[in-house]
């Protein structure tokens, strides 16, 4: 599987677990990958993206800008839903593999990162209520 098919299939999967996120009123999913970032912005604003987002989440989620380090609050029902997460996670947006985050996240399960972004519910306009900056 190609680098770009690995990183559009795993904004496919977070989507899906900021919708239930969202759906259980819950705070928005944290982006914590950068390469994983870098795939959803290549296909915000185009014509496909109505239809991944669609797909994958039942509706269009925007994208807000909000930054943030702390836990990622949403790797369990992730995990749930589809096993482990995958290198792509802990991968930069030139590829570069973060080996020290992926063992911790492997050792105890939990991922404690910054980010720079989230999922907007509602009308996908980003004007609902901002995720929290720590946690």
């Amino acid at each position: 599987m190609s680098t770009t098919t690995v990183e559009r299939r795993e904004l496919g999967r977070f989507l899906a677990v900021a919708r239930q996120r969202f759906d259980k009123g819950e705070a928005p999913a944290e982006m914590f990958s950068p390469a994983v970032d870098a795939e959803w912005h290549k296909l915000l604003g185009t014509p496909g993206y109505t239809a991944f987002s669609v797909e994958h989440a039942g509706t269009v989620l925007g994208h807000r800008e909000v930054k943030g380090f702390g836990p990622i609050t949403w790797v369990a029902a992730y995990e749930e839903a589809y096993g482990a997460l995958p290198e792509i996670w802990f991968t930069d947006a030139k590829g570069i593999l973060d080996e020290a985050a992926l063992a911790r996240y492997r050792e105890t399960g939990a991922v404690v990162a910054e980010w720079d972004c989230s999922p907007a519910g509602g009308d996908g306009d980003g004007d609902d209520e901002a995720a929290p900056a720590t946690r």
